[in-house]
């Protein structure tokens, strides 16, 4: 349809609420006058877009001044018009909403894709803390935009489908908007997965009639038992939606007709007594199935979400869900947080003083000193998810987690102290592991001790964001001198392996992408957990490439093409010089395999090294001629040479042996072998071997990573 300011004036009219409807038209003429001459990707002029989501914000029966946000949402951003000019024509209160939606959108270019959506998030976040109607806005603004993104072209579909499906339809879910929720869902899973969706719906025409008149047959059974409810119950059929219904099929691998709760029936009375009294009832017509039974009422969803689901079989051995609420349960249900304005609060005022939005600021909270914004992405993702489970403590407390939560997520849940102190925990009286999977229902107890603290491996085995902020902050603040060497050991590693040598000044600049002033501050976030080395890696590589291509080194001499001596010592072969001492040196190990350069030593010969060594790029100006070419002879392989493996593992009973049968194994002698605990309780293994190549070591490396509660295994330099 087309959308016009006539069909919006009847709209506000017939609602017969007290909009301020000159106001509004003033809004839309401004908005008509600023995009006046621009098309939408359909055809149709643009002032139609900013007023389709005005409408939806009827539905909601939104205030006065959200309306005239949702006509000028984007005037700012995409015309001349100024904040100041709808500051003096609008008030605040309107101003303040368009500033809010129009810098959710404005996120700086020259950041990653990453970073752009984690650095969008945390605006969005913080606009909803300030006034819950921002996001109200956008989210009407997508689901408009989403409406018609058919208009749009096939990449720009499944990226926006992506988004919606990642991020605004989880919005929409935590701030209990259910319609909006499925509506999103459903036009994101057809561009993304269009056949899927496609076969869905065909399932479900297949038996539309059939599929109708059971429900009316079920909804008439329901009704002549509950004829004395006064007044009547609202009884209600429906359909799942399409996404939900894929998720189980295409997701979790079930058959269609083993989905229980496709057909739906929800019955709507006045009180909480009625609703447990039609629970009863609808138990004495049907027989329910068991364990899918869920009270909602006494145990309501993050989100406020409030109901009575069972689910049940009747005579034509048909099963289906059962839904029972109270109108006030419902109208929370259908419009969330807009339900305050559609029900309860008018036609004026925010509501995020509430308590309800804690869980906004709860998530700012604990991503504040967060290090790496990549990572807020993937933790409000989890914070959002529609999923949860409800775990109860000893005391018979509700702790409501979202899906896939481990102990560790409910110690921290409970308090801090408790998450820090924690020793273990037990599930219905038996032990568990830190990495078991919480399930509804799942009664916990958390064992402590006060000498006990947290562990780093915690960090890869938490689910929420709030236990791995604590487990950070905790480390943070205890450890700054271990998170620094820590973290410097990590860091070394990475750039060993990927052949890389910094200078103080590179550090430097890696760390400022960071936001993070200085190189120790640096090595302490890395070592705590703040930043992880997997998510900056590939920048960092492209990074440093680039600074030593602005710096066009000189080309190196092809050392097959110089006059080497052919007399080998000790496997390598020095160009120019015969009968010298050959020694490996101590700070990088090199094996065959290895670029390798050699360095004239003061009375000990030559002294071999690989050329990433540290002291090879750090060598003074004034000790360049000393550098001599070296390469490794053949038939080296008869040769054996000592390396070095750094291990980091779970303590456990019989570590020691399992490392050292696996070295066993793989035929190579250990000449020293040494271990120690780490304060953070895991177990550290440096062992010296005898190998013939890189390619050995590498090998007998990837072995020992697949031992069990390894956590690294690194060459090392140091013998």
């Amino acid at each position: 349809m087309l959308y016009t300011i006539e069909y919006l004036t009847e709209r506000i009219l017939a609602s017969e609420k007290p909009y301020d409807l000159d106001k509004i038209t003033a809004a839309y003429e401004l908005a008509n006058e600023a995009h006046e001459g621009v098309k939408r990707s359909s055809g149709e002029p643009y002032i139609t877009h900013p007023i389709a989501v005005a409408d939806i914000l009827l539905d909601f029966c939104m205030d006065t001044d959200t309306i005239c946000a949702a006509l000028l949402h984007d005037v700012v951003e995409d015309t001349d018009v100024s904040l100041d000019t709808l500051r003096k024509k609008f008030g605040d209160d309107v101003a303040n909403l368009v500033d809010g939606v129009t810098k959710i959108g404005q996120v700086p270019l020259n950041n990653t894709k990453e970073e752009q959506q984690a650095e969008n998030i945390r605006k969005i976040l913080i606009a909803m803390s300030k006034d819950i109607r921002v996001i109200i806005i956008k989210l009407a603004d997508r689901l408009h935009n989403m409406r018609t993104i058919m208009y749009r072209p096939p990449e720009k579909q499944r990226k926006k489908a992506l988004e919606t499906m990642n991020f605004y339809a989880p919005i929409a879910h935590r701030l209990g908007m259910s319609a909006v929720k499925e509506e999103m869902e459903d036009i994101s899973i057809k561009i993304l997965d269009p056949f899927g969706a496609k076969n869905i719906e065909e399932m479900l025409d297949k038996h539309k009639e059939q599929r109708d008149t059971f429900i009316d047959i079920i909804k008439g059974r329901i009704r002549e038992r509950i004829t004395d409810i006064e007044p009547p119950p609202t009884i209600e059929g429906r359909v799942k939606s399409v996404y939900s219904i894929y998720k189980k099929v295409y997701v979790k691998g079930k058959n269609f007709d083993e989905i229980y709760d496709i057909y739906a029936v929800r019955v709507i009375v006045d009180t909480v007594i009625e609703c447990y009294n039609v629970l009863g009832i609808i138990h004495d017509i049907f027989k329910p199935i068991p364990y899918r039974f869920k009270d909602y009422i006494a145990t309501p969803k993050p989100n406020h979400y409030q109901s009575l689901h069972t689910t049940v079989i009747g005579r034509e051995g048909i099963p289906f869900e059962v839904q029972i609420r109270t109108y006030e349960m419902h109208n929370t249900a259908q419009y969330g947080i807009a339900a305050h304005w559609k029900y309860k609060a008018g036609l004026s005022g925010s509501v995020s003083g509430e308590k309800r939005f804690d869980w906004i600021r709860h998530i700012l909270e604990q991503q504040q000193d967060a290090d790496d914004i990549n990572e807020l992405a993937d933790a409000i993702k989890v914070d959002l998810a529609p999923d949860d489970v409800y775990v109860f403590t000893p005391k018979g407390d509700v702790i409501t987690l979202p899906a896939g939560s481990t102990i560790i997520d409910f110690a921290y849940a409970i308090h801090t102290q408790v998450g820090n102190t924690m020793t273990g925990a037990k599930v219905g009286g038996r032990m568990i592991s830190y990495d078991y999977r919480l399930h509804t229902g799942d009664i916990v107890e958390i064992q402590v001790s006060p000498a006990a603290h947290p562990n780093r491996n915690w960090l890869e085995i938490a689910k929420t964001s709030e236990a791995r902020a604590k487990i950070r902050s905790w480390f943070k603040r205890e450890c700054r001198e271990e998170n620094i060497a820590e973290g410097k050991r990590l860091l070394e590693l990475e750039f060993r392996r990927n052949k890389m040598v910094p200078t103080e000044e590179f550090l430097l600049e890696i760390a400022n992408l960071q936001h993070i002033d200085n190189v120790e501050d640096f090595y302490a976030a890395i070592g705590y957990g703040g930043v992880i080395l997997s998510k900056i890696m590939q920048r960092t590589k492209d990074l440093y490439n680039a600074r030593n291509e602005e710096k066009a080194p000189v080309q190196e001499e092809n050392i097959l093409e110089t006059g080497y001596s052919r007399r080998r010592r000790g496997g390598v072969v020095v160009e120019g010089i015969d009968n010298c001492l050959i020694k490996f040196a101590k700070c990088c190990n090199p094996l065959p395999g290895d670029d390798i350069i050699g360095f004239i030593t003061r009375g000990y010969g030559v002294s071999v090294h690989k050329k990433d060594c540290v002291n090879v790029v750090n060598s003074p100006s004034s000790e360049k001629e000393r550098w001599i070419n070296v390469m490794w002879a053949g038939g080296v392989e008869s040769e054996s040479y000592n390396a070095t493996i750094d291990i980091i593992a779970e303590d456990r009973t019989a570590l020691i042996a399992d490392v050292t049968s696996t070295i066993a194994a793989g035929r190579l002698p250990i000449r020293q072998i040494s271990a120690h605990q780490l304060k953070n309780g895991n177990g550290n293994i440096i062992v010296t071997v005898e190998v013939a190549s890189v390619e050995q070591l590498n090998n007998m490396i990837s072995r020992i990573s697949k031992i069990q509660g390894v956590i690294s295994a690194e060459r090392t330099g140091i013998v």
